[in-house]
């Protein structure tokens, strides 16, 4: 599989995209908040940016951009949070584990959020259907779609017995992810294995725990951290000989088994059309929070075929997308 990836250098933590000084004049100003790394567009912001421009948004025409890209401690997130506000943007938009560091920011204006927890658990609104505050957006988190993942997994590997479930109890919603993933792993006859990690460094004992507890297959409940830590993930359940499955395609692209969950690219852009809406008036304490509206399906048969495993006919024609 070959990677392409564009790149875009940024001169600092914020980067400013405008265009003459008459268009910067009319421009509005918005700020994009989250996890980057230094010298790489992110694909989050690249969609995101791609839904405004399907509603009439462009930078350097109508529309002005500061990046504010987080990372290291948190502490460092916090502080580059305060510097955003300061900067008085008329919208945020953020993502990931940075939508609680915004919110426990206070920011007085609109934003608008992609999260992977759910936010009713996490503080940030107070219902789906009214989020009732400044804040409204996507949750990545379906429980529909934490059912279907044992489901799947089953289908793919129908001798599977003892599922490991990897996963970060902080992660907002985690315990009603548990709760559904248990429920149908009971019904399908599989005895779950929970193993609970704070942060990367535990995984050498997380490991270790699903290797004495004899586990044949693995699920690791979707979350930046874990996204960040798929390829050590994978390559321990391809040595052990763990089937595995998550929920974004990222885990599968490094070498998971497979994956089924929302689309991202989709996701992504779906929140431009909500930037959108707020650009245009909306209020966010009117506009619900959405879940997934596109569901991709990704195999990785090359690590089926590691695995020695021949993945069913039907599920190959069902897949969204095949890694070879």
């Amino acid at each position: 599989m070959r990677l392409i990836r564009r790149r875009l250098v940024f001169g600092s933590a914020a980067l400013f995209v405008s265009g003459c000084a008459w268009a910067q004049r009319a421009a509005r100003r918005i700020a994009w908040f989250g996890i980057g790394r230094p010298g790489v567009r992110s694909p989050f912001l690249e969609a995101t940016l791609a839904g405004l421009r399907e509603q009439g948004w462009e930078t350097g025409r109508n529309l002005a951009l500061e990046v504010y890209e987080t990372g290291g401690t948190q502490a460092e997130a916090d502080a580059l949070a305060r510097k955003m506000l300061a900067s008085n943007p008329e919208l945020v938009i953020v993502y990931g584990r940075d939508v609680v560091t915004l919110h426990r920011a206070k920011p007085s204006m609109p934003v608008v959020f992609a999260f992977s927890g759910n936010p009713v658990d996490a503080g940030v609104i107070q219902s789906f259907a009214r989020p009732g505050g400044n804040f409204t957006g996507m949750s990545l988190l379906s429980l529909e779609l934490a059912g279907k993942r044992m489901e799947v997994l089953r289908e793919i590997f129908p001798d599977m017995r003892r599922l490991g479930v990897l996963a970060r109890p902080e992660h907002a919603g985690e315990p009603r992810e548990r709760e559904v993933s248990e429920t149908i792993a009971a019904k399908l006859g599989i005895t779950v294995s929970y193993v609970p990690i704070q942060s990367a460094e535990d995984l050498g004992d997380a490991f270790a725990a699903l290797s004495r507890q004899k586990c044949d297959s693995l699920v690791a409940f979707p979350d930046g951290l874990m996204l960040s830590a798929s390829p050590r993930i994978a390559k321990f359940a391809l040595d052990a000989r763990l089937v595995s499955i998550s929920g974004w395609a990222g885990f599968a692209e490094n070498g998971f088994l497979a994956t089924y969950g929302p689309n991202l690219r989709d996701t992504y852009r779906r929140l431009g059309h909500y930037a959108d809406r707020v650009l245009r008036g909306a209020k966010p304490s009117e506009l619900p929070v959405e879940l997934p509206q596109t569901v991709e399906f990704v195999l990785n048969t090359r690590t089926a075929a590691s695995l020695g495993l021949k993945v069913p006919q039907s599920l190959m024609l069902r897949a969204d997308r095949i890694i070879e």
